[in-house]
């Protein structure tokens, strides 16, 4: 369990929060559903964290991001995420391009009732696989996020593309 310096909550508390507010279907039902993009709803989470109720159209995908720091999880309410992650701490400042090695990539599926928790430098990207079905799902940050780092891949090759800040989501 990894609890902030300043005594913030633990992750798993943080996942405990994600799974139960994604098996809440009055905080679920103020989300507004879009068939051409994301949509979300953001809630106060757990020790002043925060967190963001998300619909996921078909097809929809966050592209490859870490948080800016913070740790957190996510719970999927309905349907299924499929998450790519890198298994290996990345530097966070003094690079632009890195070339990772080989077997660190890793995938999971994440269907409605599955959720997990992450630390300060995880590395991934979320995608809705399926055609035809929305998902919603439930992420919890601590602290709120400061940061996004966005970055592309090509292969083993990972490019830090941008840095957008808290007021630009």
């Amino acid at each position: 369990m990894i609890p902030a310096e300043d005594g913030g909550p633990a992750l798993g508390e943080l996942l405990d929060f994600a799974h139960r507010t994604a098996g809440d279907p009055g905080i679920l039902a103020r989300l507004p559903r879009r068939a051409d993009a994301r949509s979300w709803i953001s809630l106060p989470a757990p020790g002043g964290g925060e967190a963001w109720v998300i619909g996921w159209p078909p097809g929809a995908e966050t592209g490859w991001h870490d948080h800016g720091g913070s740790y957190g999880a996510f719970a999927t309410a309905s349907g299924l995420l499929r998450e790519s992650s890198i298994a290996v701490e990345l530097p966070t400042e003094g690079w632009r391009v890195l070339e990772l090695a080989d077997g660190v990539d890793r995938s999971r599926d994440l269907f409605a009732g599955r959720g997990r928790a992450f630390g300060p430098h995880h590395v991934h990207q979320v995608v809705n696989p399926s055609r035809t079905e929305c998902a919603v799902s439930v992420h919890v940050y601590y602290p709120p996020l400061p940061l996004m780092r966005r970055y592309t891949r090509d292969g083993r090759i990972l490019r830090l593309s941008k840095i957008e800040q808290s007021q630009e989501w």
